[in-house]
């Protein structure tokens, strides 16, 4: 009988599942065999049952089999159509066939039908005890793969985005639709840290592409020629260091979907190759000649106005287009108000698990300032704001003086100091932030520490106003 621990709980779980607790069922007409196969398996520490015929085999397959040695011609019938019956029944029971009248069609069959292997007879148990060995282990990792997808989906489902405001709902709402439908291509536009990734994994696990992979790419990050390699793959020799054939994003995540973070970012060179996957299916890696078909869903994020982009000639116009056939706008969390103190106590809630701590929550005070406070970091900022307070409180509430980085000298709607009376806001936010970048020399890191946000929300603010580097 099979452990009732769960063979996904962790690694040493699972090696004790697949080497102790496995059942092997025997299936041979030949009494010899079974026994030398029963002897050699038990040693291994494998339950294992016996059945001399097709009849008896089924009888004794079920939920609790893990694998079944199955000889080809038995007294009552064949083995193919025993492995027929099982995999129509039992389709996670692995299935090596015996068979000392071996045939390449026998073969082709078996495994069209789902069986691992076929051994030849006469065999070396010691032979077949490694092939059981190693297709246990392949089941294990199966359902190890199950397992994690499956948590995955539960994580990321469309029920897990924290929010119930106007405009969450109709998000949430206009997710799940996009999920089930057959779009091929997604794009996601919104503030950094609204939670674009977090979209593209709650399209991709609610989908039918959710057991297949997700894999994603910051499309800032990586030089032209590193990234079409990522996305891509190349040749053995196809540049410098190409000392192997590398698949790449686009091949491992056949059937599945691929996410590419901040397209905005990616080179005119490089955008044309991607409209071509777009449209065709069809790609070659660097340096290859063979053209590579896949079925992906693309699903693109970025902070920038990408039709300001296509005016300006940074980004192309005909990928733009192919982009937005499903275009998707999350709304700043200022956008989102009733929505701010639910994710607070979100995120409260996690950290006291993480950090051991026994926090009750926010008070009336600490919510108005959260609540009146601009956020221009969005969920992100929210989130390293609660992490911060739950690492230095030492109270069974947090009040306004926890949250230190937002009651310095900063206003409660945009994050910057407050004007006198009767000043227009943003005339001010865009003065400082001029005089910032014109006392750091342009350097944008140096100008966000000066105004006490961080580099991302200088350059959206940039953008913002228009701006031009270097600042005169």
């Amino acid at each position: 009988m099979k452990s009732s621990t769960s063979p996904v709980e962790n690694s040493t779980s699972l090696y004790y599942w697949t080497m102790a607790n496995a059942t092997v069922l025997v299936v041979d007409d030949e009494p010899l065999v079974r026994w030398s196969l029963r002897e050699r398996l038990a040693r291994e520490g494998y339950n294992v049952l016996e059945a001399g015929t097709a009849s008896a085999a089924l009888e004794q397959a079920g939920e609790t089999v893990d694998l079944i040695l199955l000889d080809y011609r038995l007294p009552d019938s064949d083995g193919l159509v025993v492995l027929r019956k099982v995999k129509e029944l039992y389709p996670d029971t692995l299935v090596i066939l015996m068979t000392a009248h071996s045939t390449v069609e026998n073969a082709v069959e078996a495994m069209k039908l789902g069986a691992f292997h076929y051994v030849n007879k006469p065999f070396n148990v010691d032979e077949v005890a490694l092939l059981v060995d190693k297709a246990l282990e392949t089941s294990r990792l199966r359902r190890e793969v199950r397992s994690l997808r499956s948590s995955a989906g539960r994580e990321f489902s469309i029920d897990a985005i924290i929010g119930s405001s106007p405009a969450m709902t109709e998000i949430k709402a206009l997710l799940e639709r996009v999920a089930v439908s057959p779009a091929s291509t997604v794009l996601l536009t919104g503030e950094t840290g609204t939670g674009k990734d977090l979209a593209a994994k709650a399209i991709h696990y609610n989908s039918s592409r959710a057991a297949r992979a997700f894999v994603n790419i910051t499309c800032s990050a990586l030089p032209e020629q590193l990234l079409e390699s990522e996305l891509f793959g190349h040749e053995r020799g196809a540049f410098t260091d190409a000392r192997q054939q590398k698949r790449g994003l686009f091949e491992t995540a056949d059937g599945g979907t691929v996410f590419l973070d901040e397209i905005g970012e990616m080179q005119p060179a490089l955008q044309a190759k991607l409209l071509r996957v777009l449209e065709e299916k069809t790609f070659k890696r660097v340096g290859g000649l063979q053209d590579i078909r896949v079925d992906v869903r693309v699903i693109a994020a970025t902070h920038r106005n990408l039709d300001e982009a296509v005016r300006e000639g940074r980004f192309r116009e005909d990928l733009f287009y192919r982009l937005q056939v499903m275009p998707i706008h999350l709304p700043a969390l200022r956008e989102r108000k009733g929505d701010i103190i639910l994710l607070a106590n979100y995120f409260v809630d996690g950290f006291n698990r993480e950090f051991k701590k026994r926090v009750r929550g926010i008070t009336a005070e600490a919510t108005r300032l959260l609540e009146t406070y601009g956020w221009p970091g969005n969920v992100r900022e929210l989130r390293n704001a609660v992490e911060r307070a739950m690492l230095l409180v030492d109270a069974e509430w947090l009040k306004p003086d926890d949250f230190t980085t937002l009651t310095r000298t900063v206003g409660p709607a945009t994050g910057f100091p407050l004007p006198p009376e009767g000043v227009n806001l943003e005339d001010v936010e865009r003065q400082l932030l001029v005089q910032a970048l014109d006392r750091a020399k342009g350097n944008q890191t140096q100008a966000g520490q000066m105004l006490g946000i961080n580099r991302d929300q200088v350059r959206y603010r940039i953008e913002k106003f228009g701006l031009q580097l270097p600042v005169k």
